[in-house]
């Protein structure tokens, strides 16, 4: 007898895990992100539950947390859609985690790294005036950590995270600390795009200038260490479409 023909969702047919909510949630929203339900309806709460194998009110949670992401939308008479991106709440720490698995990461990259050029150069400038002796030494850390995973074993792109967060922390401004996960997420798609890597005289700028409490050194080196890692090989890119409303 012939198996039958495979649906969507056998590639994700693993256990949810010990928390059902939140590894619906998971499966949900990666799906949503990458563009699954692109050209397709979104299913009905009684599809997720056989689907995936769990209760009403598991589905029904998941899906409540997915419309608070901006990713979902219930309509009347409509049942449940997907929304465009520019609807997504691009901050929310989940969203981001789901983000480098789009398929277009060069886009992606290119919007990451407008971001981050608004963002990271201004909070070196703080940390040149504000920083304390903890922050400078976190840095300096992070810095150390950098060369280290340069010249051996460690992880080249994890250290080059810590040395921008520590500089975000080291504002003295709580906002800008909140762009942990953001600048995180952005980092790890250059990796994953570009393969490329922090050069320790570069961010060795960036940390000598806050030491030296001097605020535009600071700013001006960290314009130019992101400015250096932006892709040349196109223009700005154009705002992230979900991939059902592009064209």
């Amino acid at each position: 007898m012939a198996a039958p023909p495979s649906r969507p969702y056998d590639a994700m047919r693993a256990p949810l895990g010990r928390n059902l909510t939140y590894g619906l949630l998971d499966r949900l929203g990666r799906a949503i992100v990458i563009g699954q339900y692109a050209r397709r309806p979104f299913p009905t709460e009684a599809e997720l539950t056989r689907e995936h194998g769990v209760s009403r009110s598991v589905t029904r949670e998941a899906v409540k947390m997915l419309t608070a992401k901006g990713l979902l939308r219930a309509r009347p008479r409509q049942g449940t859609m997907v929304e465009p991106t520019s609807s997504w709440n691009l901050f929310d720490t989940d969203v981001l985690r789901w983000l480098p698995e789009r398929q277009s990461s060069v886009d992606l990259l290119v919007q990451f790294d407008q971001l981050r050029v608004a963002i990271e150069p201004e909070a070196a400038a703080l940390a040149a005036r504000f920083a304390t002796d903890a922050d400078i030494e976190a840095i300096e850390k992070s810095l150390a950590r950098i060369a280290a995973a340069e010249q051996g074993p460690g992880d080249m792109q994890e250290a080059d995270i810590a040395f921008h967060v520590a500089i975000l922390r080291a504002s003295g401004n709580p906002f800008f600390g909140q762009f942990r996960d953001l600048v995180g997420t952005a980092i790890r798609v250059a990796g994953h795009s570009t393969g490329r890597a922090a050069a320790i005289e570069d961010p060795g700028r960036v940390f000598a200038a806050i030491r030296a409490r001097d605020p535009e050194a600071a700013r001006a080196a960290m314009r130019a260490l992101i400015d250096a890692n932006m892709p040349r090989d196109r223009g700005p890119g154009s705002p992230i479409g979900h991939p059902s409303r592009e064209g």
